[in-house]
């Protein structure tokens, strides 16, 4: 995967961390010299020392080839520019961190992913929402458990399926428990003959974490 992460800071490292320990191809911008350096020297990644609301830049960083384009600065407004020329290249996924709750209609217009509480605003979370973009609300417990939502699409495997039945086909890993069903704005609490439906958001808990196929289970075939 090809990703364009903006900002080496507190957020951004983590991200730039776990995406290069991944394996992917990353381009970093900084606007700020010595921190730019600092990432150079320490991460195997490609890193521009300027402005990223500079369409310029961005076609420097390769934002027509781009996979994922994160923006971690602590402007809003950087943030915005930077996901508008994300939109225009056609970016697949787009993530955001952002500051202020009264701008999040706008970067919503734009198909932005955003985190903006306090407790998922971390380069994990972020890194996670490029990684499974299905996912909303992970969240790591520890020991490589994570506990996470996702909607269930129309015409997904598990759809129309009791619990016993998906497990009986093989659709969810061992060590892996739906928590919750949230149907219609009803919080129901599953049993083995509760079903699945499309558009139901299921709390799943994962013993060893989330995978490509606990994410297919729940997704268009």
């Amino acid at each position: 995967m090809y990703i364009i992460i903006v900002g080496a800071g507190r957020t951004g490292s983590k991200v730039i961390e776990l995406a290069t320990q991944d394996d992917h191809e990353v381009v970093v911008i900084e606007r700020d010299q010595k921190l730019a350096e600092e990432t150079s020297a320490t991460y195997d990644c490609m890193v521009i020392n300027a402005d990223a609301a500079s369409k310029d830049i961005m076609l420097e960083a390769g934002i027509q080839e781009a996979d994922a384009l994160i923006s971690t600065t602590e402007s809003d407004s950087v943030n915005l520019m930077i996901s508008m020329l994300g939109k225009q290249y056609d970016v697949e996924t787009l993530v955001s961190s952002i500051n202020d709750p009264q701008h999040m209609d706008l970067f919503g217009d734009l198909g932005v992913n955003i985190v903006e509480s306090p407790h998922e605003l971390n380069g994990q979370y972020l890194y996670r929402t490029v990684q499974r973009p299905t996912i909303r609300d992970f969240m790591e417990i520890g020991s490589g458990a994570e506990i996470f939502e996702l909607t269930v699409e129309e015409g997904a495997p598990i759809a129309g399926l009791s619990l016993i039945d998906a497990d009986s086909e093989g659709l969810l890993p061992e060590e892996t428990v739906i928590v919750a069903i949230v149907r219609d704005g009803e919080l129901n609490i599953p049993r083995g003959q509760s079903d699945i439906q499309a558009d139901d958001t299921v709390t799943i808990f994962v013993k060893n974490g989330a995978s490509d196929r606990i994410t297919d289970a729940f997704r268009e075939s």
